[in-house]
């Protein structure tokens, strides 16, 4: 059963009692009040009539609670997934056509078999190359074009499209005198309402209310004579049940942005899912994860929605309306369900200025420029590619995700700049006897006849050559010595290139008459040590467990029985219980 359950996650909802049931009604319709007026907002960011919104809303909400391990992330229609949405579609078809939605519903397809095959294989994983600061650079700058593209659908003017996304704004701003002030009026209206009920009175659905009264107005001075653009009629009743329609050589332009999409979206549900695991005490799988989002979206293509994922905005309503299982996500699509069936004609006179509301209303709370700040204090490397990531998403809007590769692809490169370049300290003996780094601390006792160094990362391909550098160039400054002690406490890892080149390090040092010998090596650089015989080639006498055993056996075979600075207090000659240390050196206990 267990085996089963780890399929079919929703089984752990079971046996439920009256009270889990009547918290998870109670979340789930809380979450279809944000979601109906919300998705239809989204839905028109993605470049789709607002009711596809609602289809987005349908299937994969109840499908992803199903197959996910997330008791309360809420799946459905969010805003940077929209917005991406269009970008990739943009280019090959007019905004909201037949062709269009067609599009985005294979694009739909497309995001689910990656998520699903991604989660089948085990490879959540692969969304660590959408680092923290790039998501964080991204998100900025994706909430900026948001809130932007809505400007004109705010103002009554038309927006141009074009490859330049600075440029259409612009023109929007130019088209100032031409506002129509009802349009304004109302979405100002709407934006207002929203943002005061949310500081005053947040437990009330601020949305909705704004949504309800707005149509309201709409209806009765009606809004749409006067030049206002609305909703309009929403087809009622469930969407068609159909396979997507399949253009393989559409598919093989979209694949990009469809992985693009996918990982984007994965990667803001499994944070959300992750956060809320940690306030509940619950797990989370993302591999399952991945599951149950991929199958939201191949199903959800097959009830013509476009690409889904979870939401922060919903997921967060959820689990502080009470939501204690997926339950709640069911609720809430039947809710959907309902709206589909018997409410659309209410929908008719919601002016569209509203939705562009809502939209830049839930953007807001992405803007968070101090994240970046706290990127760049963690580590400038980080910082850059952050701020890399916002200036190139901005400037090749509308093409955003050129912009979250571009910072993706720089985040790599300077993690294996710093793997390239890891920390070498030449070392020197401290009071307390620990060894340091001598140019933090220069006045450390040295001896000529000795090098330390410690070598802090993985030997592997990229790094190899600046170790052996580092070897190189510390001998140079110090060319009286004849052992070198490499301090291994800090390399874990040990590749093919590695191996080989410390073999002819060891080698040349020999002919020179200089030993190279290593302390503190851990199991698995160990093991590749002896698979490679390079454990025999450096030789049992020069490995040793710790740096102390290490350098009491090295002055022992330069014979100085006197003048040993590199040694701790308690192990010099002089020192009290010196027998004891002694014996225990001497021993050579490697616990290797």
């Amino acid at each position: 059963m267990k085996a089963v359950k780890k399929y079919l996650p929703f089984l752990n909802w079971f046996p439920m009692d009256g009270a889990i049931l009547r918290a998870d009604l109670i979340a789930g319709i809380t979450v279809a009040l944000v979601l109906i007026p919300q998705s239809m907002a989204y839905a028109q960011l993605a470049g789709l009539p607002p009711y596809y919104g609602l289809y987005a809303a349908f299937l994969p909400g109840a499908i992803g609670a199903l197959f996910g391990s997330s008791k309360q992330l809420a799946t459905g229609p969010v805003a940077v997934v929209s917005l991406l949405t269009a970008s990739a579609l943009i280019p090959f078809a007019s905004v909201g056509s037949e062709a269009y939605i067609g599009l985005a519903i294979m694009m739909t397809l497309m995001v689910g078999i990656f998520q699903l095959s991604l989660g089948l294989l085990r490879l959540g994983i692969v969304v660590s190359f959408l680092s923290h600061p790039v998501i964080v650079g991204f998100t900025n700058a994706a909430a900026m074009v948001i809130g932007l593209s809505q400007l004109s659908k705010i103002f009554g003017v038309p927006m141009g499209r074009s490859e330049n996304f600075m440029a259409d704004i612009l023109g929007v701003v130019t088209k100032v005198g031409d506002l129509h002030l009802p349009t304004f009026a109302f979405g100002f209206a709407a934006f207002l309402i929203m943002f005061l009920l949310k500081k005053y009175t947040p437990k009330l659905p601020n949305v909705l209310i704004a949504v309800s009264l707005t149509i309201t107005v709409s209806w009765l001075i009606n809004f749409a004579e006067m030049g206002g653009k609305v909703v309009g009629e929403v087809p009622a009743g469930l969407p068609t049940i159909a396979m997507p329609e399949l253009d393989f050589a559409m598919m093989s332009q979209l694949i990009f942005s469809a992985i693009v999409i996918s990982l984007v979206g994965f990667m803001e549900a499994i944070s959300i899912a992750k956060a809320m695991a940690a306030k509940t005490k619950d797990r989370v799988d993302p591999n399952q994860e991945l599951i149950g989002q991929g199958l939201a979206n191949i199903i959800g293509s097959l009830g013509q929605s476009y690409p889904a994922s979870g939401s922060f905005s919903r997921s967060a309503v959820n689990l502080s309306a009470g939501a204690k299982t997926g339950m709640s996500s069911l609720f809430t699509a039947a809710v959907v369900l309902i709206t589909l069936l018997f409410l659309t004609p209410l929908l008719y006179h919601l002016p569209q200025a509203v939705l562009a509301a809502v939209i830049m209303m839930a953007v807001i709370g992405l803007v968070n420029f101090s994240a970046v700040k706290h990127a760049w204090y963690a580590n400038k490397h980080d910082g850059i590619a952050a701020i890399v990531t916002f200036i190139a998403t901005l400037g090749f809007a509308p093409h955003l995700d050129r912009g979250i590769m571009i910072g993706a692809g720089l985040a790599i490169f300077l993690f294996l700049f710093r793997a390239m370049r890891p920390r070498v300290a030449i070392l020197g003996c401290y009071d307390d006897g620990t060894l340091r780094d001598l140019d933090v601390h220069p006045s450390m006792p040295t001896d000529e006849r000795i090098i330390m160094i410690r070598f802090d990362g993985q030997l592997f391909f990229a790094n190899i050559g600046y170790f052996e550098d580092s070897v190189l160039a510390a001998l140079a400054n110090q060319s009286q010595a004849k052992y070198i002690l490499i301090v291994s406490d800090g390399i874990n890892q040990l590749d093919a290139s590695g191996e080989e080149v410390i073999n002819h390090l060891v080698k040349r040092m020999a002919e020179n008459g200089i030993t190279i010998v290593f302390s503190g090596l851990k199991k698995q650089v160990l093991d590749v040590m002896r698979r490679t015989n390079l454990f025999d080639h450096i030789g049992d006498p020069n490995i040793f467990a710790t740096k102390d055993q290490a350098l009491f056996d090295i002055y022992n075979r330069i014979g100085d029985e006197k003048h040993r600075p590199l040694l701790p207090y308690y192990l010099q000659p002089a020192s009290n219980g010196n027998a004891a240390n002694t014996a225990y050196l001497v021993g050579k206990q490697r616990e290797l």
